[in-house]
């Protein structure tokens, strides 16, 4: 099986091309092709990331059989490019669709019997998830980072400018970017693909402006 994998949850543009080999047995996933990208411009550099990545794999878009994409948590606008950009391919495809915890995919990629996965939600604030035995047993949440509820930790992954404003103890400290190899892990390609359900954990930034009241020089609509 051939699975397009895509995040746009945090700083990196995540794109890559993983093969699952005949059947959807994780253990023999191969990584054809990858981009993990820190930029600002998910939404220019997207698809022609997957264009390159596809070209780097010699793979099309014909090829695909499924895609992933991770779910958030994460900012609105930077959710909104990979989830639009995944169900636009899957139904373009006639394919599959399946969403993740981005978090969860991140997990997938550390091994240690505690984990505390830590993204930038900005806002002086955090989105997190604590993990056990592989498991999520808490979160996806979003608070100031001192207020996360998880005293320790074995491995703790946060990106670099945000571990010192962490009060969570960890043996080891490191950052996992989410990977194609940890949301291909992360999904259940069985599964009937179902709605993506995006993890936004707070209301988006743009609001509705307010309402400007009538001139007085307009007329009434009951007077005209």
């Amino acid at each position: 099986m051939l699975v397009l994998a895509i995040d746009t949850a945090t700083a990196q543009l995540v794109v890559g091309l993983v093969d699952t080999g005949t059947d959807t047995d994780t253990d023999t996933d191969t990584v054809l092709a990858e981009s993990v990208e820190t930029t600002r411009a998910h939404n220019e550099r997207l698809v022609p990331t997957v264009d390159a990545v596809l070209a780097e794999a010699g793979r099309t878009y014909g090829d695909l059989d499924a895609i992933v994409v991770g779910c958030g948590p994460g900012p609105f606008t930077g959710l909104r490019v990979g989830m639009a950009s995944a169900s636009a391919f899957g139904q373009a495809l006639g394919i599959p669709v399946h969403g993740v915890v981005t978090h969860d995919a991140s997990s997938t990629l550390i091994d240690a019997p505690s984990t505390l996965i830590a993204t930038d939600a900005r806002r002086r604030e955090v989105y997190w998830a604590h993990y056990v035995d592989g498991e999520r047993v808490a979160g996806p949440e979003v608070c100031a980072p001192s207020a996360i509820p998880v005293e320790e930790v074995d491995v703790l992954s946060v990106p670099e400018h945000l571990a010192d404003q962490l009060t969570v103890r960890a043996r080891e400290v490191t950052y996992a970017a989410p990977r194609p190899e940890g949301l291909v892990r992360a999904a259940d390609l069985n599964s009937a693909s179902a709605p993506l359900v995006p993890h936004y954990l707070r209301r988006p930034d743009a609001v509705e402006p307010a309402p400007k009241p009538k001139s007085p020089a307009l007329p009434d609509v009951h007077e005209i």
